[in-house]
């Protein structure tokens, strides 16, 4: 039930949405039927899927980046009331910064526009894995931080052994929003930039196609977006029982 109902769902919508194009003639340069858009797919597959990989391409590695970045400046931010105090806000300041604001500045500092749509899916993705993680690392027991006081431990195994085993799940639960996050950063990265030629993405392809008035092309482009999307919460939801499956409450009577 948890697969059928979803795609259940989908078929009945689309055969009402195809119903209401054939019953009242709608033009296909207004709303183009599911059999158009899909027709649409396969005869621009070549160009679509090679679009999607471009898009995919910097949205993994704009996640990779906010993952790491995001645990070292968790792990910084906590060393001390003092420290967060002083850098938080600054994260919360790039959060909070439409990336469409920052766009023009990032494309004149930076010449490659690779790293530009990089970059702003970057600064797109990295606030919650910051806050989830260090809200982690100060959510230790305090039995066991007592424990390891008593047992003479180290910063550096306390950090090992206990705080980062305890924000692991937090920083999971983080690494599942900024994936999504990634993506849209990375589609609106490519609309502001204004990226064209066989090196564009799939949103660049969107454009052009609602430009040409090809809203068969432009909606095939749109569910491949959110397909990918939901593939890659998919991922790292499975990802997250994967690590946790064995020993974390929330997934231990969570079957996946």
């Amino acid at each position: 039930m948890k697969y059928f109902l979803p795609i259940f769902f989908l078929s009945i919508l689309f055969i009402v949405w195809e119903y209401f194009i054939t019953i009242y003639n709608i033009p296909e340069y207004i709303l183009p039927g599911p059999l158009g858009i899909f027709n649409s797919l396969i005869e621009n597959s070549n160009s679509l899927f090679s679009a999607l990989f471009i898009t995919l391409e910097v949205t993994v590695i704009a996640l990779m980046l906010s993952a790491i970045s995001g645990v070292i400046i968790a792990i910084f931010l906590s060393q001390s009331k003092f420290i967060e105090h002083t850098f938080l806000p600054y994260a919360v300041f790039i959060q909070v910064t439409p990336i469409v604001t920052i766009a023009p500045f990032i494309i004149i500092w930076i010449n490659d526009i690779f790293y530009v749509l990089v970059i702003l899916a970057w600064v797109s993705s990295v606030f919650p894995i910051i806050s989830n993680t260090l809200l982690g690392l100060k959510s230790i027991n305090k039995n066991l931080s007592d424990l390891f006081i008593i047992y003479n431990s180290s910063k550096y195994q306390r950090l090992r052994l206990l705080s980062i085993p305890s924000a692991l799940p937090y920083f999971l639960g983080g690494l599942r929003i900024s994936g999504g996050l990634a993506l849209i950063g990375t589609v609106v990265a490519e609309m502001v930039a204004g990226t064209g030629g066989e090196k564009s993405g799939l949103a660049s392809r969107l454009l052009e196609s609602t430009y040409r008035l090809d809203l068969s092309n432009a909606l095939a482009c749109f569910f491949l977006l959110s397909i990918t999307g939901y593939l890659l919460y998919s991922f790292l939801s499975a990802l997250s029982h994967l690590l946790l499956y064995k020993w974390h409450e929330s997934a231990l009577n969570n079957k996946y």
